[in-house]
C-alpha cells in the first residue's frame, strides 16, 4: 500500500492514529465500537481567505456544487444514496476551510468513502455552465433568505469587514458579494477545483465502528489513485498589528424589532495559550445565564432581553470576540453600551473569581466533552486539528490546555483586547417589523 503511519495517541480513551497516502491525503481514523456508527469528515484546506478579489463566494459555490453530481454519481445521488442507506450528510464553508460529512450505519461506511472520493476524483466531469447558474441562483437565494432580508441578517458581514481591513483575507465572508457571484465563470470554477481540492489539500477522517485495517484498505483503493497538485498559492497572510488601535462605530436604520448594541474585538489567534484565555473571559462575561453581562443587563438592569458574548476562533488571522445585546423597550443604546464598559473595566481590573474561573473551565470542558462525544463531532475536531495546526493529537488534548490557564492570564487577556479602541461597533436602531436572527460564520449546504 502506498500509505505511511505517522504516529497514534490517546486522551481519556480516545486514540486516533494516523496515515498518509502516497499522493498526500493525510488520514485519521479513530476506534469507537460503542453504537454501530461513523463518521466520514473531509476538510478541505480552502476557504474565503483563499479567495481573491472579484471573486468571493466561491468556496461556498463550491460546497453547493460538490453535491450536484459526479462521474458516476449523478444529480442529487450523494444525497439519495446516503439517506437511502440510512446515514445523514452535509457541508460547511468557513473562513479557513470546506468540510464535508456523513454518519452512518458502520456497514455503510465504504459507501460514503466512495462518495467522497468519486467528487474529489471527478467532479469536473459533471460540472457544466447549467449546474454552474443553477447553484450560483440557490446561494443568491440563501444569500437573500438568510442575511439580506432578515433582521440583523447582515450584522456579522459588517463587523468583520470593519474588524479587518480592506485588503485583508478575512475582510469578506463566506456567503460572498451578488457582484462576485454573477462574475464567476466555468473557467473560474474549474480552476478553484484543481487547485484546491486535491488529495494533498485535505484531511480525511473515519470515527467510530470501524475495522482500521479494512477501512485503510477501502480509502486507498477509492482515493489513492487520485493525483495530487501542486499549484496551490501560498495564502495572504491575515497576521495583524497588534489591536485595532481605534474603535469602528456604524449605526444601522433598519426594519429590526428592537435597539442592538453588537460589537466586534480583535483577540489572539486560535491554538495559543492566550486564545484560550479569551474564551475562559468571554465566557465569564457573556457565556449564558450565569454571566456577568447577563446578570447586570438583563437581571438587574432589566435594560436588555438578551446578552451574549462568544468566541470565533481563527487560526489564520486575529480571532473575534462577538458581542451581542438586544435592548428591552425604550431603552437607548448609549446607556446599555456605558453599562458594558463598566463591567469589562471592572473585569480587565480584577478578573474572574475562583468561583467563576471555575465555572467557565468546567463549561468548555463539558462542550469540549459533548464534541468529542460523537463520532461526528470527533471526527470534525480532529480534521480541525490536523488541517489548521497540523496535529490531529491535539483535539484530544485541547481541554487541558483550557484547565492550565490561570485567572490571572484571564483577566490580563482581557484587559488588552476588550477595550474600547479594539472594536468594531455595529449600533441597531429599528424603522419597526418582525423578530429574526443573526447567522454564523459558517455557510451551510442544507440537505
Amino acid at each position: 500500500m502506498g500509505h505511511t503511519a505517522t504516529s497514534e495517541a490517546e486522551s481519556g480513551g480516545l486514540t486516533a492514529t494516523e496515515y498518509r497516502l502516497a499522493n498526500g491525503l493525510r488520514v485519521v481514523l479513530s476506534e469507537d465500537h460503542l453504537t454501530p456508527v461513523a463518521a466520514v469528515c473531509l476538510w478541505y484546506d480552502v476557504g474565503s481567505r483563499h479567495e481573491v478579489a472579484g471573486r468571493t463566494g466561491l468556496a461556498h459555490l463550491f460546497e453547493h456544487l460538490m453535491f450536484q453530481g459526479s462521474a458516476q454519481v449523478t444529480g442529487n445521488g450523494h444525497f439519495e444514496l446516503v439517506q437511502g442507506a440510512g446515514g445523514s450528510l452535509n457541508g460547511t464553508t468557513s473562513f479557513e476551510r470546506t468540510n464535508y460529512f456523513e454518519t452512518m450505519p458502520a456497514h455503510q461506511v465504504e459507501l460514503a468513502l466512495w462518495l467522497e472520493a468519486d467528487r474529489m476524483g471527478s467532479l469536473l466531469t459533471a460540472l457544466d455552465q447549467e449546474c454552474l447558474d443553477n447553484q450560483r441562483d440557490v446561494v443568491k437565494n440563501e444569500r437573500r433568505q438568510r442575511y439580506d432580508n432578515v433582521p440583523y441578517g447582515t450584522a456579522f458581514e459588517r463587523l468583520t469587514a470593519m474588524a479587518y481591513p480592506g485588503d485583508h483575507p478575512y475582510h469578506h465572508t463566506p456567503i460572498g458579494s451578488m457582484a462576485d457571484l454573477d462574475a464567476a465563470s466555468l473557467e473560474d470554477a474549474q480552476a478553484f477545483f484543481r487547485t484546491y481540492y486535491a488529495p494533498n489539500n485535505a484531511v480525511l477522517a473515519v470515527v467510530g465502528d470501524i475495522d482500521p485495517e479494512r477501512t485503510l484498505a477501502w480509502i486507498e483503493k477509492y482515493f489513492g489513485s487520485i493525483p495530487a497538485h501542486s499549484g496551490k498559492p501560498t495564502p495572504r497572510d491575515g497576521s495583524l498589528p497588534g489591536g485595532m488601535g481605534g474603535e469602528v462605530r456604524e449605526v444601522v436604520a433598519e426594519d429590526v424589532p428592537s435597539r442592538a448594541l453588537m460589537a466586534a474585538y480583535r483577540l489572539p489567534h486560535d491554538g495559543t495559550r492566550e486564545a484560550d484565555a479569551a474564551d475562559l473571559a468571554l465566557t465569564v462575561l457573556g457565556g449564558g445565564e450565569s454571566s456577568r453581562l447577563h446578570n447586570r443587563l438583563v437581571r438587574r438592569d432589566r435594560s436588555a432581553v438578551g446578552a451574549g458574548f462568544g468566541l470565533l476562533r481563527l487560526a489564520g488571522a486575529p480571532s473575534l470576540g462577538w458581542l451581542d445585546v438586544k435592548a428591552s423597550s425604550g431603552v437607548e443604546v448609549g446607556a446599555i453600551e456605558t453599562a458594558v464598559d463598566e463591567e469589562l473595566a471592572r473585569f480587565a481590573e480584577h478578573g474572574p473569581t475562583a468561583e467563576e474561573m471555575e465555572r467557565a473551565q468546567a463549561q468548555l470542558e463539558r462542550e469540549w466533552l459533548d464534541r468529542l462525544a460523537t463520532v461526528g463531532g470527533r471526527a470534525d475536531e480532529l480534521c480541525r486539528a490536523a488541517v489548521l495546526f497540523g496535529d490531529p493529537q491535539s483535539a484530544l488534548t485541547a481541554v487541558k490546555r483550557v484547565l492550565e490557564v490561570t485567572a490571572e492570564e484571564v483577566r490580563s487577556v482581557a484587559a488588552r483586547h476588550l477595550r474600547p479602541d479594539n472594536r468594531a461597533v455595529l449600533v441597531y436602531e429599528p424603522t419597526g417589523g418582525d423578530a429574526g436572527s443573526a447567522p454564523v460564520e459558517e455557510e451551510g449546504e442544507n440537505a
